[in-house]
C-alpha cells in the first residue's frame, strides 16, 4: 500500500518527502505534537485540531474511505495544524514518523485480532510495542481504550511489564467524553470499555523492544541480514 499525507490542501507520496519526516519542516510551529493511530472517520482527531490550533496533530489511518472523508472534512475546516497519513500502521510508524516527537500518542479501539493465528498482527505486541511508544518524548502520554476485554487485559499486562512507562487504569469516561463514535454507541449499548493512559516516565538510552519481544525481532533481523 503506498503511503499518502494531506496537509492542508496539499497531498504527498512516499518519496516526494525527506524519510523519516522532518517534521518541522513538513508542518511549521512551535506547538507539541499528537498523534492518532487509527483515526477512522476523525471524529476525535477534527475536533481536537479545531479546537486546538496551538496543537499539531498527525493521524494514521488505513482505511482510504475513511482517510478520503476526514481529508474531506479537514480542508472544509481549514485546519492548517493536521498532516493526516494513509498507510499501514507499524509500517509508517517504524519508517516514516520520527521517534520522541509527540506529548501525546492515541489509540482508540484498535483491530483486537482475535483469532491466535493473526494476533502478530496486533498493534500491541511484544514485538512491536516499542514502535507505538517510541513516538512519545519522555514525559508524553499514551492513551488507549478497547471493548475487547480480553485483549484490553493483555495489552495492560504487557505495558505493565515494559520498561520506563507507568500504566493507569481510568475508572470513568474521558473528561471530554466519548472521544469515537464506537465509543459513544457502546455506551450507549452499555457495553464495558477498558481505558488506559500510559505515560512514559524516562529516556532509555538503550533498545526500546520489549523484554518479551526482543529475541524475536533479534532473530527476524538476523534472518533478514544473514548474520
Amino acid at each position: 500500500m503506498p503511503v499518502t499525507l494531506s496537509i492542508a490542501e496539499k497531498e504527498f507520496r512516499l518519496g516526494e518527502l525527506p524519510i523519516p519526516l522532518k517534521l518541522s519542516e513538513v508542518l511549521p510551529g512551535l506547538g507539541p505534537w499528537e498523534v492518532e493511530i487509527g483515526f477512522g472517520k476523525g471524529r476525535y482527531l477534527l475536533k481536537r485540531a479545531l479546537e486546538s490550533p496551538e496543537v499539531r496533530f498527525l493521524g494514521v489511518e488505513m482505511a482510504n474511505a475513511y482517510y478520503r472523508l476526514a481529508q474531506k472534512r479537514a480542508r472544509h475546516r481549514q485546519l492548517a495544524n493536521l498532516i493526516l497519513v494513509r498507510g499501514e500502521a507499524l509500517f509508517v510508524l517504524s519508517s516514516v514518523l520520527p521517534s520522541e516527537f509527540a506529548a501525546a500518542v492515541h489509540v482508540y479501539f484498535p483491530d483486537p485480532w482475535p483469532k491466535a493465528r493473526h494476533q502478530k498482527r496486533r498493534l500491541f505486541d511484544p514485538e512491536t510495542v516499542d514502535l507505538v511508544l517510541s513516538l512519545l518524548r519522555p514525559g508524553g502520554t499514551l492513551y488507549f481504550a478497547t471493548d475487547h476485554l480480553d485483549y484490553g487485559d493483555a495489552v495492560r499486562e504487557l505495558l505493565m511489564t515494559y520498561p520506563a512507562v507507568a500504566v493507569a487504569e481510568r475508572e470513568r469516561m474521558w473528561d471530554d467524553g466519548a472521544r469515537t463514535n464506537y465509543e459513544a454507541k457502546y455506551m450507549t449499548e452499555g457495553r464495558p470499555i477498558l481505558r488506559l493512559e500510559i505515560t512514559r516516565t524516562a529516556h532509555e538510552t538503550g533498545s526500546l523492544l520489549h523484554p518479551l519481544g526482543e529475541p524475536g525481532v533479534v532473530a527476524a533481523t538476523c534472518h533478514r541480514t544473514g548474520t
